[in-house]
């Protein structure tokens, strides 16, 4: 930085996605004058206190954390003022900014923003590019402005979606993606060598909030959006589906080679299968190698891992062997 002086951020950010790009800042030279994360939350049947790990991670560095209930407060302008920060870097706050915050620092507010934009707005960006297939993914870092995930672009890394890749995963590699690309591209937007571009609002998609009823596995979907869900719900909130009334979660699957869905053919462990059983959606048609399921595509999943009700998640292969499981039994609904 050509600067002599050492730029004030200010750091807004609360869950683990976070805390890589904290880290990338602590270790610049930047000065991190303020960190501000949600306040603490009762978490667990105990009911006890959690510091989000932004909080520990300010305070393992010693740096001051501010955690209010709300930005909309007189109170809390004065102190955003007094801290006088040159710039503000938020990923994954979890509270919108109001306008006077976004236009209080002389380099604005740079948000790190897990996809490609404008592509994927919203909250849940890696849960639907795995959700839906996505070979490819990125890191948007953004000149904040009023609207949601709507402003300027300041610069976009991309990096490829693996194969079989969970959204935990990707999770992890986009935090990391994020902190390796915010500090040189701070370096050259307060230096003025970085032009932020206009989003193009007609290619805009944007992601709805992800809930439990989601992991509910439809086996009349095809195979490939069954094991492209149970990839995208990986952590959180995870699939599910039923087996005797009772429910059993699904971890991992992936697809099942055809060589022909006329005749019901697969190839299991390099080998040909005839499969003679009913290959209605949902139907347990082999057992040969983990759990092979129709679809209703005529197609099939392999489950891989698997967690049966109130147990601990278990290969689909020890839960064949721990259960009676039979070659046409049909998961589908509680009842």
């Amino acid at each position: 930085m050509s600067s002599k002086k050492s730029l004030r951020v200010v750091f807004m950010g609360t869950p683990d996605f976070s805390v890589p790009t904290l880290e990338a800042l602590v270790r610049s030279d930047f000065s991190v004058v303020g960190v501000y994360c949600q306040p603490d939350k009762q978490k667990g049947r105990g009911k006890q206190v959690q510091m989000p790990p932004v909080k520990m991670a300010a305070l393992a560095h010693d740096l001051p954390v501010y955690q209010p209930v709300t930005l909309r407060d007189e109170t809390i302008q004065a102190q955003l003022e007094q801290l006088n920060p040159d710039i503000i870097v938020v990923i994954a706050y979890g509270k919108i900014l109001p306008p006077w915050l976004i236009r209080l620092p002389q380099y604005g507010c740079i948000n790190i923003h897990a996809s490609a934009l404008p592509k994927y707005r919203g909250a849940a960006p890696i849960h639907y590019a795995v959700l839906n297939g996505d070979k490819e993914t990125g890191v948007t870092i953004m000149h904040m402005d009023d609207g949601l995930d709507t402003g300027d672009i300041i610069d976009i890394v991309k990096t490829d979606i693996l194969p079989g890749e969970t959204t935990g995963e990707l999770f992890d590699r986009i935090a990391q993606l994020g902190a390796d690309t915010i500090v040189p591209v701070l370096h050259r937007w307060v230096n003025g060598e970085i032009n932020a571009v206009p989003q193009n609002d007609e290619e805009a998609t944007h992601t709805a909030k992800i809930t439990k009823e989601m992991g509910f596995i439809d086996w009349n979907r095809s195979s490939v959006s069954i094991v492209n869900l149970i990839r995208g719900l990986n952590p959180a909130p995870g699939c599910y589906t039923f087996l005797g009334g009772k429910r059993l979660k699904i971890w991992r699957a992936d697809l099942v080679e055809q060589i022909s869905a006329d005749d019901n053919t697969i190839v299991l462990n390099g080998k040909s299968v005839m499969l003679q059983s009913d290959c209605t959606p949902g139907t347990i048609v082999s057992r040969a190698d983990g759990l092979i399921v129709a679809t209703g595509d005529h197609g099939f999943v392999r489950l891989i891992e698997v967690q049966p009700e109130n147990k601990k998640r278990i290969s689909a292969n020890d839960f064949v062997n721990g259960h009676q499981i039979k070659d046409g039994m049909v998961f589908g609904n509680q009842i």
